[in-house]
């Protein structure tokens, strides 16, 4: 800041002797010490505070910056999602035009099947068996992946009685 020398104090130094007097000259070199002291500290407090400042507008306009690109994101997902579903609406227009629409799935119920095809029975384990067939009644499939089957199982080696 100030660019003082060694000769530039001694001087300074002997006129406040001069002024001040040898008895009161070390309290106001103390004050003067402490006063210097504050100053410099108020000078680094008003540094940081307008770093501080300059950060705090940098990380506002970074800030601004990611909104707007979320925005511009958002706004092109929009358009995409807007666009695959219009694709797909044009796909299922497209199949529905070429498909024959049969006048039971226009109306929702089923159509009478043929006069000579078998009907559907929904369980074949509960279908009347044919004239003339064994008469021993069928019996399910077991469902071994969901564990649903009727008979129920033991772990193994729960047979074994411990003595």
């Amino acid at each position: 800041m100030f660019d003082f020398g060694f000769s530039e104090l001694v001087v300074i130094g002997i006129v406040m002797l001069i002024v001040v007097g040898p008895e009161r000259l070390p309290k106001v070199a103390r004050t003067a010490g402490h006063l210097l002291g504050r100053v410099q500290r108020y000078v680094s407090d008003v540094k940081s505070d307008i770093q501080r400042e300059m950060q705090l507008e940098e990380l506002k306009k970074l800030q601004e910056q990611v909104r707007h690109q979320a925005q511009e994101l958002e706004t092109s997902v929009r358009t995409g999602v807007a666009g695959v579903e219009s694709g797909i609406g044009e796909t299922v227009a497209e199949v529905r035009s070429i498909l024959p629409e049969s006048p039971a799935s226009a109306s929702g119920t089923a159509a009478p099947a043929p006069a000579g095809a078998p009907t559907p029975v929904a369980n074949p384990a509960a279908a009347p068996a044919p004239a003339g067939a064994d008469a021993t009644p069928a019996r399910p499939a077991p469902q071994l992946e969901l564990g649903l089957d009727s008979t129920p199982r033991t772990a193994p080696g729960a047979d074994k009685v411990k003595a």
